[in-house]
Order: C-alpha cells, then structure tokens, then sequence
C-alpha cells in the first residue's frame, strides 16, 4: 500500500475536526504515531499526498512554530497554505463566525485556526463542512500536546506508564496533556498554586478517559510532591497570551514553581524537560535547566512539523 493511501486509511474512523484531542482514542493516537515517525523518517515518499489541497489558516494570537509547521508541512506535501491575520479582528468580528466556515469551505480542504475563543472555535466547526484544526484556544492546545507525548515516545520507546509531571499554571496546555496522557496510558501530575488548578470538568474528564489505558490524573500544590521520581518536566509560561496584565503579580505567586537545578534533582535520574515554548528564561525556567543535556525542548519544536503533517494526512486525505 503507498503512504498516501495508508493515511487515507486511517482518517476514515476519525472525527473531521481536532478541536480538543478528546475526539481521538487510544488506538487513534497510537496510528498517529506511527505515521509521524513514518512522514519524519521518509518525507519524500509524502511530497504529493496532499498534492492541489489548500489549508486556510486563521491566526488570532502570533506564533513561530505553529505558523510555520503547518505552512511547510503542507506545502512540502504538494498542498498550499493561506494565511489569514485576524491579530487586529478577531473571528466573527468583520463577518459572523459561521459565514466565515460555510464561505472557507467552499474554497479549501481544511481550517488552522489559532484561537482566543474555544467557544469561537467550536462554532466554526459546526459551520464548516471541512476539518476544523485547533491550533491553539484559550482551553486546549491539542497538536502541542500531541507532539509531546510523540517525543516522550521517541525518548523512552513507550509512554505507557511514564510519569510526566507539569509544573505551572492550570492553562490550555496543561488541559491538552491531561488529554493526550489519558490516551495514551501516561501518569500526568499537575503542580499549581491554589486557585491555578485545571478546569475541573476537564480534569474529570481525563480521568475517565485514563481508567481505561491505565493512567491517572493527579493534582498537586507542591511542585517537588508532582516531580518526585517523574520521568519528564514539563512547564509553560505563567502569564499566557491575553493575561500580559497579570504578568507581575503572577510572577510572585509562581516564583516557587519555577524550573530550576533544584527542582529537576527531584526527578527521576533519566528524566528530560520539556517546554512548549516560547520560554521566558529565568522565569518559569532557568537557563541552566533550558541548556542541559536532559532538554529536549527544541527535539519537541522539530516534531511539531512530523507530527502536524501526520494529522493533515489524517484529517485531509
């Protein structure tokens, strides 16, 4: 069977849109795992799976590696990408959201959209009629996530059991890896100050969904109680896009949590850091931590293009 094909074979049992990562199940993201370490060990047997398909990218917030692993995962598999910059007007302020989905799919095979609103988000989906890919919300940020948990693969060869402790605030990436983690039968362990937690439905959710891998989602004030014997770190910005007002006062009450030498020596002997970037060094990290041997922040950084081009195949085949 050629590669095209066999990605056209595994988007048949998949929802249309990624919007949470919980429309994904177990076996569906372990296919997606193979197929990025299959598009990243040979890229040149996908240079046309994609080939005439065109990707609208709706881009409220910046970014460098998400604009830029989508625009050449695809464009490196044939397809094209156009790029739509709502920095200045946000999704459904110029044109009501669901004129923009019925419009856009009418003209492409597929939506990016890098979002404040999860709730924006969820009302394009239900208006277009081609996948819908969230690229980052205000609750979730799926393919990060994804792409973590597919580099932890790499690192350790199953993530099935492995302890992965996040350290920070309660935010959309820390709702992604709970979501990702449940999947894929991880221990996830959350460290945040009181009244920085995780949304709590969200919590319970992934926990159901870890009863049935052998997971688990546990919650933590104490960041040295979630990193004990944790085989990864893994940690975000305090303040995210949109809360640039509560940076200072955030600082304060993060200060304890932050990533240092200190912390790490907590961590299992094996253990690596993991990052989303961008990372505010001497913040939540410190540069000793960002420069050691255990990083493999920027190894996550090159997945993002793997890993983005196995869901387009996925999702748009």
């Amino acid at each position: 069977m050629n590669a095209p094909a066999q990605a056209q074979s595994h988007s048949l049992s998949l929802s249309s849109d990624l919007l949470t990562g919980a429309e994904w199940n177990a076996t569906q993201v372990q296919d997606l795992f193979r197929l990025s370490a299959e598009v990243k060990a040979h890229p040149e047997r996908y240079k046309f799976a994609l080939n005439g398909r065109s990707l609208a990218m709706i881009f409220e917030k910046p970014s460098l590696r998400t604009r830029v692993t989508f625009e050449v995962g695809i464009t490196s598999m044939g397809g094209t990408a156009v790029y739509l910059d709502h920095a200045d007007t946000h999704l459904g302020d110029r044109e009501s959201i669901p004129d923009v989905g019925r419009c856009l799919s009418r003209w492409v095979k597929g939506i990016v959209a890098r979002v404040f609103s999860q709730k924006a988000l969820e009302v394009l989906a239900v208006h277009a009629s081609v996948p819908v890919i969230n690229a980052l919300s205000d609750a979730y940020h799926p393919c990060q996530a994804l792409c973590d948990f597919f580099t932890l693969e790499e690192k350790f060869r199953s993530v099935r059991g492995l302890e992965l402790a996040y350290v920070g605030d309660g935010n959309n990436v820390c709702h992604s890896l709970m979501v990702a983690g449940a999947r894929v039968g991880a221990h996830v362990r959350i460290a945040t100050p009181a009244g920085y937690e995780p949304n709590s439905s969200i919590v319970a959710a992934a926990r159901r969904d870890a009863a049935a891998t052998q997971g688990s989602i546990e919650l933590f004030h104490a960041p040295q109680e979630a990193v004990s014997g944790a085989q990864a770190v893994y940690t975000d910005v305090w303040a995210s896009m949109g809360q640039e007002s509560e940076t200072e006062g955030r600082a304060l009450i993060f200060a304890p949590y932050q990533v240092n030498a200190r912390l790490m020596s907590h961590a299992a002997p094996d253990a690596v850091f993991l990052h989303c970037l961008p990372a505010h060094r001497g913040s939540e990290v410190t540069d000793e931590v960002m420069e050691s041997p255990r990083s493999i922040v920027f190894d996550q950084a090159e997945n993002r293009l793997h890993v983005q081009k196995a869901i387009l195949l996925m999702l748009l085949n």
